[in-house]
């Protein structure tokens, strides 16, 4: 059973963090605990790109602020094992790529690292500078994971929420989960 954080930054791309908590609640058989922690501007973006702020309504989710270094992800000792950052902003891959922990997220982070847990940091940035290049080389080589939220097309999504749904699969794929989604040369 995994005990998983989901950290939302500031980057474009709720949907892609609104359908994850979605699926993961129905996913609730596979994991033991599930936290998150949110900027303030994850918050404000979430408003502007979705128009609500149903973030703050699911259930057996427990929400952390950005500042609470109390939160058991923030140690080792608080054994979670994943930590998904979605969407990830450039700004907080460069502070996870420089050790910077500053607050809850980029600590939480430096302890997956630390800890050998599985990192995986949905970018959403277009195009990449060599500096978000080099940051994301720097991550992968401490063992964390890139996942561009870049959407496949194979499976002929028809909705906006389909075509996001193919990040969020492949990240849950990555995570461990076991998920129904479409699978390359399958029917």
């Amino acid at each position: 059973m995994q005990r998983i954080v989901i950290a939302i930054t500031g980057a474009s791309g709720s949907i892609y963090a609104r359908i994850l908590l979605d699926k993961l609640v129905k996913l609730n058989k596979q994991w033991a605990e599930l936290s998150v922690v949110m900027t303030d501007n994850a918050k404000s973006v979430w408003h502007t790109e979705l128009g609500n702020h149903d973030y703050s309504n699911y259930q057996g989710i427990r929400f952390y602020e950005k500042n609470d270094f109390n939160a058991p992800f923030a140690s080792g000792s608080g054994q979670y094992n994943t930590m998904i950052i979605i969407p990830c902003s450039m700004g907080t891959m460069g502070r996870i790529a420089t050790g910077i922990s500053n607050d809850l997220i980029t600590r939480a982070a430096d302890v997956m690292l630390k800890e050998r847990g599985k990192l995986i940091c949905v970018a959403r940035e277009t195009p990449y500078n060599l500096v978000h290049i080099r940051n994301m080389e720097t991550i992968t080589l401490a063992g964390g994971i890139i996942c561009p939220a870049t959407p496949s097309f194979y499976s002929k999504p028809a909705t906006v929420e389909a075509l996001a749904s193919t990040v969020v699969d492949r990240v849950l794929d990555l995570a461990g989960f076991s998920v129904e989604s479409y699978r390359w040369g399958k029917e």
